[in-house]
């Protein structure tokens, strides 16, 4: 009983950190929302940090409903899969990272279209983590409620600091998003190989 709650425990602590991986390309989106819309409102931020968060937690779901019904297909290398996914989605991050960010002064996150696009686009890299969770047959709910959840907030955040947070850190927190994402793919090979 004891291992079972620790193992429920060290599984939602993975499933925040994933969810605070995942969230950093909103939060710089949101950063920069508040860099260049200095007019924004709480209403308005809410509506951002809402559809972020919402693409940010339906795309796992999507992605482990792929993953689930290819998994007996390829179950004696899951683990690599999702390593493998997890590892191509932290290093386009951390590439990122490094890249200017000024393509993001052009745009205006209140018009309807340009908000699904960017939601649409932060959320690429949670389709694959589903995937890999569908891949490791993982149950979907809590990571899905956790990933929102975290995500909403850390775009809250993203706009509430973004006048005030320079451009450059935005980008760091990119990077450190790659670095967390690579770092759970490490953690899934290992305990695979060594179980």
């Amino acid at each position: 009983m004891v291992l079972l709650n620790y193992m429920d425990f060290s599984q939602i602590i993975t499933f925040i950190l994933v969810g605070i991986g995942l969230s950093f390309d909103s939060f710089a989106v949101s950063v920069s929302c508040g860099l260049v819309r200095k007019e924004i409102r709480f209403k308005q931020a809410c509506i951002i940090a809402f559809s972020l968060a919402f693409f940010q937690a339906v795309f796992p779901a999507f992605g482990w409903f792929i993953g689930i019904s290819v998994k007996d297909l390829i179950s004696s290398i899951d683990h690599w899969i999702a390593f493998g996914l997890l590892l191509i989605v932290g290093v386009r991050m951390i590439i990122e990272g490094f890249k200017s960010d000024g393509k993001l002064k052009d745009f205006n996150p209140f018009k309807p279209l340009v908000l699904i696009s960017l939601s649409v686009a932060t959320s690429i890299d949670a389709l694959v983590v589903g995937l890999s969770y569908g891949f490791l047959n993982i149950k979907i709910l809590l990571p899905v409620i956790i990933i929102g959840f975290v995500t909403y907030l850390a775009s809250m955040l993203g706009m509430l600091f973004g006048k005030n947070i320079p451009a450059k850190r935005s980008r760091q927190s990119i990077i450190l998003g790659g670095i967390i994402l690579v770092g759970i793919g490490l953690k899934i090979l290992i305990e695979h190989l060594f179980q």
